[in-house]
């Protein structure tokens, strides 16, 4: 016990001494996705991309199995869940670990390390393993590349990007409660065909806006959150944060 306590402790100060930078964290699942995709889980296998998500699965045995991810500079343990697999009587017949990651936007390759019982280790199920020069162990790897629609959201610079998609060679305009609802002072830049983009600096608070093709609102089609306009329009709301 006291030797699986020193591993731990060396790993996780080697660790946070080589990756020293700033982070992206895994992303909380919807209740709703979790379930349909636990049900989904049948067999041990090599982990797989489901969408916007990782499904890692182990075999059982072990008491306890944990993930760490290279995005998160492994200073985050996620613990793996436990599924019993039933007959037709109800009866448990066999179980496995399974853990479902959800993807931040920006990850589109996967590092990461088990701790099987305490023991770092790669994944046995996953033949993709790489060497890394910042800790200088052996990582498994996941290509988890993938179509990302683009919606408005908060740039690492700190602007607002709002999107717009629809036909190409349209003038598309930005109306909003910052604007007071004068939609003529902002107009979209049409990025690539159909794609219309506007970068903008908004400090924190609550937003009110719509886009406008001549005389016509449209809601943000990106962004499910919805208000009104002054003139009883359906427009979008959008919340900036520090």
């Amino acid at each position: 016990m006291k030797k699986i306590a020193l591993l731990l402790l060396s790993a996780a100060l080697f660790c946070s001494a080589a990756f020293a930078e700033t982070s992206v964290k895994a992303l909380p699942i919807d209740e709703a996705d979790y379930a349909e995709i636990a049900a989904t889980i049948l067999d041990v296998q090599a982990p797989y991309v489901k969408g916007d998500y990782i499904i890692f699965t182990q075999k059982k045995g072990p008491r306890y199995i944990g993930i760490a991810f290279d995005f998160e500079n492994f200073r985050e343990i996620h613990k793996f869940q436990i599924k019993n697999k039933r007959d037709d009587e109800y009866e448990i017949e066999d179980s496995l670990f399974f853990y479902i990651l959800k993807l931040p936007k920006t990850v589109q390759t996967v590092g990461y390390r088990l701790v099987v019982d305490g023991l770092w280790t790669t994944d046995p199920m996953n033949s993709d393993k790489e060497f890394n020069t910042k800790t200088s162990i052996m990582l498994s790897r996941i290509n988890a590349r993938r179509d990302i629609p683009a919606v408005t959201e908060k740039l690492d610079n700190g602007k607002i990007r709002f999107i717009y998609t629809g036909q190409s060679g349209q003038q598309v305009r930005l109306g909003a409660s910052f604007t007071n609802w004068d939609s003529w002072i902002y107009l979209m830049q049409e990025v690539a065909p159909g794609k219309y983009q506007l970068d903008l600096p908004l400090p924190p608070g609550k937003y009110e806006y719509a886009y406008y093709i001549g005389m016509k609102s449209y809601p943000d089609k990106t962004n499910p959150e919805r208000c009104y306009t002054p003139d009883g329009k359906e427009a979008s709301l959008l919340v900036v944060t520090r």
